[in-house]
């Protein structure tokens, strides 16, 4: 069986952090790339307690496995909305936007509200790296100390690309294909001595 990585994508290679003041209100936008509904929501909540004297910690994001986004006590469609609209716009993918409001004592208005929040993720956005991401198909090998070497061979002259690897009772290796090979077919002649079984699609940084 061939499994195909599809539809490269963008994401932030790593997590920034930008504030502006509107009208004497602090906006704090946190940026970070996640990989699932689940990372976002972990972070999500780490920033509520992180900044649980905030007057709001407004939040979107879009993962491989959906999408979301909060006003977090603030109008409806004027926070939550326009964050994800922009992550949008900027065709980024799994990344999670918390914006965290001070209010300073002037209130916005709808529209005040709405480019406010927009205007602190575009900033961030603006901060970040970007990078292209590809949906792989993830195998997983798990075979013997003793075939190490050979795997490594395998790997090295496939062209494939080992994500992850793990020493304990046996080693077991993630890997990927940087060109769509059958990764099964490449090491069917090992049946019995190497197990290949597809563990999951995973967005990754191009590889």
């Amino acid at each position: 069986m061939i499994y195909k990585y599809i539809d490269n994508m963008k994401t932030i290679k790593k997590p920034v952090q930008v504030e502006i003041n509107v009208k004497k209100s602090q906006f704090i936008c946190s940026l970070f790339p996640t990989k699932s509904k689940k990372e976002s929501k972990e972070i999500i909540q780490r920033l509520n307690q992180q900044y649980s004297d905030a007057t709001h910690n407004c939040t979107a994001y879009i993962a491989g496995d959906g999408e979301g986004f909060d006003d977090d006590g603030e109008p409806g469609g004027t926070a939550g909305k326009p964050m994800i609209n922009v992550l949008r716009k900027n065709e980024l993918h799994n990344v999670t936007a918390v914006v965290t409001r001070y209010f300073g004592g002037i209130k916005l208005g709808a529209g005040g509200l709405v480019r406010a929040y927009s205007k602190s993720v575009m900033e961030a956005i603006g901060e970040a790296e970007i990078v292209e991401i590809e949906e792989y198909d993830v195998f997983e090998l798990v075979f013997e100390y003793s075939d190490i070497k050979t795997v490594d061979g395998e790997v090295r002259n496939n062209n494939l690309e080992a994500i992850d690897k793990d020493y304990s009772d046996k080693v077991s290796y993630q890997v990927v294909s940087r060109d769509n090979r059958d990764i099964e077919m490449i090491f069917e002649k090992y049946s019995g001595k190497i197990s290949v079984n597809f563990k999951n699609k995973q967005f990754l940084e191009k590889i």
